[in-house]
Formats: C-alpha cells, structure tokens, sequence
C-alpha cells in the first residue's frame, strides 16, 4: 500500500459460514486486498478457506470457539467484544453489519462507512415474534436484553460516517430505528455462476433453514399440492420441517455452489417465503434462467419483475402460495427476460458503487456524530433509550 492510500479495516459480525452476508463480504475484501479484517468469531472450514489468506482479527470470544450452530448462546457479549476491537491507526472502517459490526470504535480521525443488510432483527423488526416463541419464563429476562441491545444499538449508530443500505426496505428500517439516512446499493451477485438449463418437474427453495424464513410456507403448501419440491439448505429449523414434509418434498442439505447452480437452472421457478431484506436467491434463479414465485414482501420486490420474471404473493399463508403455484405457468417466462434482469446485479456494478460512496466519506471526512472516545461499553451500560 503507497503512503497516500488510506489504511483500511474490514469488519463483518461473524465469519463461521458463507451465506449471503458472507459473499458480499467477499467481494469487499476482494475491493480491499490489502486491508485487515476484524470479526467477532471466525471459522476457517466452515468459510471453506476464502479468508485463510487474510489477516483476520476476532474477538476474546474466539477462545470459546463457537461454530455456526453455537455462535448465537453469546449474543448479550457481540457488542462489548465487538467495540473492545482495536482500530487504532486505520484511515477507513468499512462494516459489513446485520447485527453488531457497526458498533465498532474507530479511531477519532477515521471515516467508518457501514453496509448494512438489516438493524439486527432480533431487537427491531423481530423482537415481538421472537419473544413469543420463547418459554414464558424466559421472556422478561430476553425483553430487558433486547431492550438494552436497541440502547446500545442507537448509540453506536450514530458514530457512523455514512450508512449504505442493500435495499429499499433496510434504507427505510436505518431511518426509522436508527434515525439516519442511507443509500441503497444493492448487493454484488455471482450472476457468472449462473445458466439456463434443461428445466425439470422440481420447484427449489434455497435458504438458511430458520424459523423466520418461513420455509415451512413452501414445504406444507407443496406438500399438499403433490408438487416435487427440493429444498436447498440447511439450519437450526431442518428437523422441524423435515417432520411436516410430504413425500414429495427432498431436502439437499447445504450442496456446493456448482450443485445449487444446476438445482436453479433445472427448476420450475424458486420459491421465497421470507420477508427477505435483499433476497440474493431470488437474483441467483433468475440468472438461471428462472422465475421467482415470492411473497410481495422486502427486497425482493425490488428484484423480481412482477408478470415477467416472476409472480408475488400476498399472504404468509400456504394456501396464499399454494395458489400462487397453481395459477403460474413457469415455462411461460422467456429465461433470457430473467438472465437481462439478474444483471442488474452484476459484481462491477456493486464495487463501482460501493467505492463512489467510500470515495464521498472519505472526501468529508469523520463527522461529528457521537463520541468515539467513551465506548458505550456493551448493554449493560448503554445510556440512551432507543425508540
């Protein structure tokens, strides 16, 4: 790196797997190939290598050695950790945050520019469904820490620079909880990885296997359709969803990216049931060549054109979908409509985008906001109630 290049850190919440967040973290340390990164928790084998030739820095509970299944027994610690992270001496702080990333302490004289693909769920838009699917005795004791991570979130919004949002939806969720604006770019997609095939019988749904996903929407709704279904993925919420399955729903399990390639392209139409923020899947199946069949919910909504790439849904509801599925014809969208609209989302598009706003932060320099110099030290001592 030359003396007039900014020195740059990369951070990201956690690096124990590849999902979506993980691939447009990818691409950012890709952008930045001299720059240190920084998470909280970090797994080689189960980021398959991509960051074993980095530098990555964790926190002090990488000592605990959390894996993708474990990491979330931690939650009320990722803030404390996360701002006891030393970014002493570097020029930009570039976060990649669904969660605590953002809360990072740069230095006073550092440009800290965030990504973000959701305010953490689980203390805004999701806190109520999350607390309902508690046991009644747990709940009073994850309400006051779910109200005490808001506080700290609040606070350790506003020491950030410049937000940019991966949608419409997150762009309108920064306002509203974090009182700040952003500009959408939306996120980078291997749209290379992607092409048409031989299309089969099977409808696909690719996701992490959560209960917020929804997933068993798809797996009840075929299930009564005698529809073939495969779902690709896999998650805390398998076994679930394995029980409820007909016998002609299959589950992949997590699959290479090769496999997920060929499960797309040879399928009717990927299927979304989530309330997803961006949804890269759906921009994935339609760089395939296929349709997406969604709930008109999110961001994807922003990436599927409605009667020519796709058909939306209004209801959560299986029968919502399961008469969604019935009335579109998948074979009547022309594959070449879904490859020109997946471009949209092209990787140079991303990094063109993404280094014009960090140019503009860094050419405004550190603003005024907050006070990077008393960290909010966590939940417990967070000062400010959050709305």
């Amino acid at each position: 790196m030359s003396p007039s290049e900014p020195r740059v850190a990369l951070v990201h919440d956690f690096l124990l797997d590849l999902r979506g967040a993980e691939r447009v973290f990818l691409v950012l340390a890709d952008m930045f190939p001299e720059a240190d990164i920084f998470t909280a928790v970090y797994d080689e084998a189960g980021t398959e290598g991509r960051f074993a030739h980095r530098n990555v820095h964790t926190t002090f509970l990488q000592k605990l050695k959390p894996n993708a299944t474990s990491f979330r027994r931690l939650l009320p610690l990722y803030p404390y950790a996360m701002e006891a992270l030393d970014l002493s001496g570097y020029d930009l702080v570039l976060s990649s945050s669904s969660a605590w990333a953002h809360g990072v302490l740069p230095s006073p004289d550092a440009v800290h520019v965030c990504y973000c693909h959701n305010p953490f769920r689980y203390a805004w838009n999701a806190r109520e469904t999350t607390l309902r699917t508690q046991p009644p005795i747990v709940r009073p004791a994850l309400r006051v820490v779910l109200q005490r991570w808001r506080q700290w979130d609040w606070i350790a919004a506003q020491r950030v620079d410049r937000y940019i949002a991966n949608s419409e939806t997150t762009r309108r969720r920064v306002a509203r909880y974090f009182t700040r604006e952003a500009e959408v770019v939306y996120p980078p997609v291997e749209v290379g990885r992607f092409a048409p095939g031989v299309v089969g019988e099977h409808y696909a749904v690719l996701s992490e296997l959560m209960p917020h996903k929804r997933i068993d929407l798809a797996v009840r709704a075929f299930s009564e359709l005698g529809r073939p279904l495969v779902v690709i993925g896999d998650g805390p919420d398998a076994r679930r969803l394995q029980r409820l399955a007909g016998p002609n729903v299959r589950f992949t399990g997590r699959v290479s990216d090769a496999e997920v390639a060929r499960l797309l392209a040879t399928s009717r139409a990927l299927v979304v049931t989530a309330t997803e923020e961006f949804g890269i899947a759906a921009v994935e199946a339609q760089a395939a060549g296929r349709p997406v069949i969604a709930l008109d919910e999110g961001g994807v909504t922003e990436s599927v054109q409605e009667g020519r790439t796709g058909v939306f849904y209004d209801e959560a509801t299986p029968a919502a979908l399961a008469k969604a599925v019935a009335a579109f014809d998948p074979l009547s969208v022309d594959p070449a409509d879904c490859v020109a609209n997946a471009q949209r989302f092209s990787v140079d598009a991303f990094t063109q985008e993404i280094r014009a706003n960090v140019d503009q932060a860094l050419a405004a320099g550190p603003s005024p906001r907050g006070d990077r110099r008393r960290p909010a030290r966590g939940l417990a001592l967070a000062g400010r109630r959050a709305a």
